[in-house]
């Protein structure tokens, strides 16, 4: 269902003459269409436009993949989350007025940002907004993983405890207790907001943190990789807890696969919050039922929304037995991502109109 609002004033501040045309060749014209593809994640805030521009807007709760091109066909700009917008939407047959696609995201692959990038439509998305929240998942998989919670409940609620007397082995990884905090090595893979956020808070919990070099990064003269890094293969060695944050581009697809857990510690623990894609999945799960690693937790899939038929991770979820715990891609949700995502939403809209996102990002 559409929700339609037209508004002919916002409050704004007005631009100057001189700005109406800034960075926008040819110009915007002065009554904007705006349409919202899914409102469901996160809901709009009231937008501010810049006088004297009007504008309309259509929010959508959730758009399929097919719905985009009749929905964005009249757009100037397009507000999306997650929805694939593919080039035959984009195209100038299909959508001719379209300027701008403002993500409520990180990521953007989800775009084609190349189709964009050939027509001129900018994209902005909204980076860091769900740092803190997805940090703070990477704590919550790492100790639900490492003190094996998941197959402590399935044999307690198995009647193992009365039955044997005891299921403390069943907390065991590789054979052995579960390593305290002080004695894990956390190997972060994508040191952006999130790596970085997750690292503050494993560290502070006691963990020697490493922060990984990209894959096949000449070692630097301290025998690191660059700005102090550690090379990637050395991580995936002394890494007993190895956290995924890093984007999905062609260099990260499969970066993490049957080769990558034959390296790893037999107790280690793999945390993926980055994108689907990253770790391959079916080597992921023989690498848990051949106890090659020690457990894994996953917030991420290949093919979302994810499902016994379409993840192995999934399925191997419902099989049981595996020191395994997945989540359906919600490390991002929080009361202060959504602030975040709502802040930065009216940030891109409003630097775009007044034709300073450049000018901003060179300050900042």
């Amino acid at each position: 269902m559409a929700h339609f609002s037209s508004v002919t004033n916002s409050g704004a501040g007005p631009l100057k003459p001189a700005a109406l045309t800034a960075n926008h060749d040819p110009p915007l014209p002065q009554h904007l269409n705006i349409v919202a593809l899914e409102t469901f994640f996160t809901p709009l805030p009231p937008l501010i436009i810049p006088k004297p521009y009007t504008y309309t807007l259509t929010e959508y709760s959730r758009t399929s993949a097919a719905q985009v091109a009749e929905r964005i066909k009249d757009a100037n700009i397009v507000i999306t989350t997650v929805v694939p917008i593919r080039a035959n939407t984009l195209s100038a047959a299909n959508a001719p007025n379209l300027r701008l696609i403002a993500a409520m995201a990180s990521g953007t692959d989800s775009i084609d940002l190349a189709a964009c990038s050939a027509r001129g439509i900018r994209v902005l998305n909204s980076p860091n907004c769900n740092s803190v929240a997805v940090a703070e998942h990477v704590v919550s998989l790492y100790l639900a993983t490492r003190r094996s919670l998941v197959p402590v409940m399935r044999a307690l609620s198995a009647d193992e405890w009365a039955t044997t007397g005891f299921i403390m082995t069943r907390a065991y990884t590789a054979d052995a207790p579960p390593r305290s905090c002080r004695d894990e090595t956390v190997g972060i893979i994508g040191y952006g907001g999130v790596g970085q956020a997750a690292a503050r808070l494993l560290g502070a919990l006691g963990m020697n943190v490493i922060v990984s070099d990209r894959r096949g990064a000449p070692p630097g003269s301290d025998g690191n990789g660059n700005n102090g890094r550690v090379p990637f293969e050395t991580v995936l060695q002394q890494a007993t807890v190895l956290v995924l944050c890093c984007p999905l581009v062609p260099e990260t697809r499969n970066l993490i696969g049957a080769a990558e857990f034959a390296r790893m510690q037999p107790d280690a623990i793999v945390i993926n919050v980055s994108r689907g894609g990253i770790v391959n999945e079916e080597a992921l799960v023989t690498a848990l039922r051949e106890r090659r690693i020690g457990g894994a937790g996953v917030d991420v899939f290949d093919y979302e929304p994810a499902s016994v038929q379409s993840s192995p991770v999934v399925a191997a979820m419902v099989e049981g037995n595996l020191n395994l715990i997945a989540t359906g891609h919600t490390a991002w949700v929080s009361a202060s991502t959504r602030a975040n995502y709502q802040r930065t939403l009216q940030e891109n809209v409003e630097r775009f109109i007044r034709g300073t996102v450049d000018a901003d990002r060179m300050k900042a």
